[in-house]
């Protein structure tokens, strides 16, 4: 049987930010749809976005930009806007790709292991701040609030996967939207489309790779302490469906109705006896720690007896970011190895 999430699942960011089990308040949902831009004869380049049910109007191209976690300042730097951001935040809950270290070195960091106060946020001066959900505008936290945001004259705009209903429907392609919309309002459309195509010619490939293997099962679990979570929707769900991977846990299982994770028994995870077990850490030591819980948990599961134990990285199921086309890869590659 589930039981429901322990209470830091729903309120804490730092336990959350881990695997990215954020609870989504703030702001409605709905899959980002790029508006027209305009351009007055007499007057700077404006955009208009619809983001999350919201109109997201920049008056000129943004000069001063916030990644309010790891993986968006990854993106806002592989989009050539590094010496453009005045901020980057969560610094401390994922590294940065080793190629990028230096080139953020200089960029201040506003936060370690939450997002940054409303205070500290706003003292940084930014004119756009891209964030991988609506958790890292939750006023009842401390953190700026979309309207507060508003009000300063700061454009805020969170990945289209990590819009508060879209969190249970999320997929892989909401990376191509916000691409669309933050090459656009960002004046960087050409690099935006460079970075799309790779990501679309990875995932063809990927398909490509495991259209006609035999599906493995898979669980994808969490594991704190001795606490076991298993993901059954969202962005999450689609990595592993894209990998060519039989999730053993879904959307229509009844735990995930409400939400894409849910604490579950061990015994229900040796009922499912999945071949591979997928999860997600946020540092070498919570790696290890989830192996060794795993291995000493389920020693007769066929995953732990056959070492089918795949981690990956937490940073690269956060919505919005270029990790989930590499957790597509890396997440294939380990269930099929004979295709790679």
């Amino acid at each position: 049987m589930t039981r429901p999430l322990p209470a830091r699942f729903a309120a804490t960011g730092t336990a959350l930010a881990a695997l990215g089990l954020l609870t989504l308040t703030a702001c409605g949902s709905g899959v980002t749809e790029p508006e027209a831009d305009s351009e007055d004869a007499d007057g700077p380049r404006s955009t208009v976005l619809t983001n999350c049910d919201r109109e997201v109007v920049l008056p000129g191209t943004p000069e001063a930009i916030v990644g309010l976690s790891p993986s968006q300042t990854e993106l806002l730097l592989r989009l050539g806007l590094g010496d453009r951001m005045v901020g980057q935040a969560q610094t401390a809950t994922a590294p940065l790709p080793e190629e990028l270290r230096a080139e953020a070195e200089d960029i201040p960091v506003l936060s370690e292991d939450a997002p940054p106060t409303r205070e500290v946020l706003l003292q940084a001066g930014p004119d756009f701040v891209f964030a991988p959900t609506a958790y890292e505008f939750t006023a009842e936290q401390g953190f700026a609030s979309v309207e507060q945001l508003d009000e300063a004259g700061v454009a805020a705009y969170i990945a289209t996967g990590g819009c508060a209903d879209r969190r249970m429907t999320g997929t892989v392609d909401d990376l191509f939207t916000d691409l669309d919309a933050l090459g656009r309002a960002l004046d960087v459309a050409d690099a935006a489309t460079g970075l799309a195509d790779e990501a679309e010619a990875t995932l063809d490939d990927v398909a490509a790779r495991v259209s006609d293997r035999d599906p493995v099962t898979v669980a994808q679990v969490y594991v704190e302490g001795s606490t076991l979570s298993a993901i059954g929707a969202g962005i999450e769900y689609d990595i592993i469906l894209r990998a060519g991977g039989e999730n053993v846990f879904g959307p229509d299982d009844a735990a995930f109705a409400d939400f894409f994770a849910a604490q579950i028994n061990p015994e229900v995870l040796a009922e499912r006896d999945p071949e591979a077990l997928v999860f997600t850490a946020n540092s070498p030591e919570h790696e290890q720690a989830t192996r060794d819980y795993l291995t000493r948990t389920f020693p007769d599961l066929d995953a732990v007896r056959d070492d089918r134990l795949i981690a990956v990285s937490a940073s690269d199921v956060y919505p919005g970011t270029l990790g989930n086309v590499d957790a597509v890869a890396d997440i294939a590659a380990a269930l099929y190895p004979e295709a790679f």
